[in-house]
């Protein structure tokens, strides 16, 4: 008990700093790059659309560990290769990029069905009254298929959070890998691990509530 006490102490003061500044970012720039890409991959032109649709298909296609492993070891290779070891991505940094492209292209899916949900009436009647389609999807489309997803939105930032545990790999101190060194340092595995689900426990659990109460509320408004 008293080593599992020690475990959470160094995990809420270290590790959950890490995770949800990890888990923010990616969701931020998920958000952007997976409204671009959803964007990209409706146009109807070939070039954005092909861009756009290859960008989610490999994301989704690859391991999210791979994906750190690549960007950290891989892409840190060709840029010391490249400036002799001047420039080189942090733990940190890469991990945030990863998380975030690994995001966008879930979230390009999840802007892509609340989109498709919207009736597609609403887009000829906008078009029928002379407004631009750009400013038709901006003003009318968007709107309502932002309110739409808001749910799946939430639940994508509690993946998120256990997806950060990945990250330990590549040396990023989230809540994973505070367990590990606190168990090469204590030895008692059994304690500080469970003190880590106990840790990823407490705050999926209460993101879970937090996106059930939005969607209670949004419900009572409709």
């Amino acid at each position: 008990m008293e080593n599992l006490i020690v475990v959470l102490e160094k995990i809420i003061t270290t590790g959950v700093a890490e995770t949800l500044k990890v888990t923010v970012v990616a969701l931020f720039f998920g958000v952007l790059i997976g409204l671009l890409a959803c964007l990209g991959r409706m146009s109807k032109h070939f070039i954005p659309r092909a861009i756009a649709t290859s960008y989610i298909e490999i994301i989704r296609g690859t391991p999210t560990l791979v994906q750190a492993l690549f960007f950290y070891f891989g892409i840190n290779g060709l840029l010391v290769s490249a400036t002799g070891g001047d420039v080189r991505m942090t733990p940190l940094v890469a991990g945030m990029i990863v998380c975030s492209l690994n995001s966008g292209a879930y979230v390009a899916e999840i802007f892509r069905a609340g989109i498709q949900s919207v009736d597609k009436g609403q887009m000829e009647a906008a078009r029928s009254l002379g407004m631009p389609q750009k400013l038709a999807m901006k003003e009318i489309i968007l709107p309502q298929a932002v309110r739409t997803i808001l749910p799946s939105l939430g639940n994508e930032f509690i993946v998120l959070v256990k997806e950060t545990s990945i990250l330990s790999v590549i040396g990023v101190t989230e809540i994973t890998r505070v367990g590990q060194i606190q168990a090469s340092i204590n030895y008692k595995v059994f304690s500080t691990y469970l003190g880590v689900a106990i840790v990823y426990f407490v705050l999926t659990f209460t993101l879970s509530r937090l996106v059930n109460y939005l969607e209670r509320r949004m419900a009572v408004s409709d």
